[in-house]
């Protein structure tokens, strides 16, 4: 029973280990974590409109999805354009 405790001890001291070394994040502002998830969304959205387009077979359809994947793309360029303005200050 002793051997048991003893594992387990060892164990907690290697994850505490572990966790200590683990290189730690900076808080990331909601306003940030908001622009993420929405660049995020974007670009699943895109992926899905690519797909889509890559099986369509009306034309009417390919220009619809051709048209959308230029306005996401057009999101997207804004998201990196505001990324690489330096922060005032």
């Amino acid at each position: 029973m002793a051997r048991g405790w003893e594992s387990k001890s060892v164990e907690q001291q290697q994850e505490e280990l572990a966790d200590q070394r683990k290189p730690t994040r900076a808080p990331v502002a909601p306003e940030e974590q908001q622009r993420a998830r929405k660049r995020e969304g974007l670009l699943l959205s895109r992926q899905r409109l690519t797909q889509q387009l890559q099986a369509a077979c009306n034309s009417r359809r390919r220009q619809m999805l051709e048209q959308a994947l230029v306005e996401l793309d057009r999101q997207l360029a804004s998201f990196e354009q505001i990324k690489d303005e330096p922060s005032p200050g």
